[in-house]
């Protein structure tokens, strides 16, 4: 069932991709909607067991197979109930499925087509593959990842699939449902990549920024904006901008530091900082910042503990796995993780028939449908 988030009451027909598109519907699902998740028989692409897949929390799972008409047509009769569709194929293989924006509009007006790709609906790269890396190096972000004098740094595939995609599709669905008008959102993750670096365009234009690596405020060529190696060889942030939290930072590690708006003096000052931050364990850092504003923080693993994200509850534990709580948080509407990831057609029978499907019992002897 829906929950209870700012949502409630919204419909969403997921056809079941990988990545970006299931994250958005994660989101969309924890937010209140009732998304149903439309996978094939067997399921797509994971990087583990079904139970274990949390981008696939939140909602109910029917499998149909695509390649038949009847389970197309299934499709067709959800989507006249529903408020939004999600897709994340390749252009163009929607609309031979028979599930393309203009054919679910004709059936629904005021359907919100929701589409993510890497490289979006048209353009030449739009029928080529890709993956995160690529459209982050095509974007320009990619090439601002990296030390100076090095290469550009891989991270993860979070700021492209789910930063430069996923958010950018969530948006794109919650404006379009916010103007109640049917229209198409089309969210490529290079067109969002890009667009997160908007504010360094405008300082590379007004000469505050440079196109080399490691040589910016904010990309390790200011020393106190790094990261530093502590005695057990773990790591801790440093991000002491200000002149006031840069003081408190000089006043906690006790140094004697040579002025830092002199950039002649950053390759000694780096030196300082990493000679002093290998004296001791994150631990004992981490003891010796607490409750300061010298922007110093424990670099953690993931899903690690710590008092403000216990406080917060940050992380939790949910049918017996380590996951994120949602995000953002609503005073009025609170949002809920629901239900565990589901198994590819775990709920084909009790979803089909709570959105309205009655025929079921054919759909399953036929193969259109499966019950996993």
């Amino acid at each position: 069932m829906a929950g209870m988030g700012p949502l409630e009451g919204v419909k969403v027909v997921e056809l079941a991709g990988i990545g970006p598109a299931p994250f958005a519907c994660m989101m969309l699902a924890e937010l209140g909607a009732d998304v149903l998740r439309i996978d094939r028989p067997g399921g797509s692409l994971s990087l583990g067991p079904p139970e274990l897949d949390l981008l696939n929390r939140g909602r109910r799972s029917a499998a149909l197979d695509l390649k038949q008409p009847a389970a197309v047509d299934v499709v067709r009769r959800l989507v006249a109930r529903a408020d939004v569709l999600v897709e994340g194929f390749r252009p163009g293989v929607a609309e031979r499925l028979g599930l393309g924006p203009e054919a679910c509009h004709a059936i629904n007006p005021r359907l919100v087509y929701g589409r993510m790709t890497g490289w979006g609906q048209d353009g030449p790269l739009a029928q080529t593959a890709g993956h995160d890396i690529d459209y982050l190096g095509l974007s320009g972000a990619l090439h601002l990842i990296g030390r100076a004098g090095g290469p550009p740094q891989v991270p993860a595939n979070l700021l492209g699939d789910f930063a430069g995609g996923s958010l950018y599709l969530v948006i794109g669905v919650l404006a379009a449902l916010h103007s109640g008008q049917g229209q198409v959102v089309d969210a490529a993750i290079v067109d969002g990549s890009a667009h997160l670096t908007t504010m360094l365009l405008g300082a590379l234009a007004a000469g505050s920024w440079r196109q080399e690596r490691g040589s910016n405020l904010l990309d390790t060529g200011a020393p106190f904006y790094d990261v530093y190696e502590t005695a057990d060889g773990k790591h801790v942030s440093v991000g002491a901008i200000e002149p006031q939290f840069y003081a408190e930072l000089i006043e906690k590690l006790g140094i004697d530091a040579p002025d830092r708006n002199d950039p002649s003096n950053w390759p000694a000052l780096r030196k300082l900082f990493a000679e002093t931050f290998r004296q001791r364990t994150q631990a004992d850092w981490t003891a010796v910042f607490v409750g300061s504003d010298a922007c110093v923080a424990p670099v953690l693993p993931l899903g690690a503990d710590h008092p403000h994200l216990v406080a917060r509850g940050t992380f939790v534990d949910h049918h017996g796995v380590r996951q994120p709580a949602p995000a953002p948080r609503f005073d009025r509407t609170p949002t809920s993780l629901g239900r565990p990831p589901a198994r590819p057609g775990e709920h084909t029978g009790e979803a089909l028939a709570d959105w309205g499907i009655t025929d079921i019992d054919e759909l399953l002897g036929s193969g259109a449908a499966v019950q996993n």
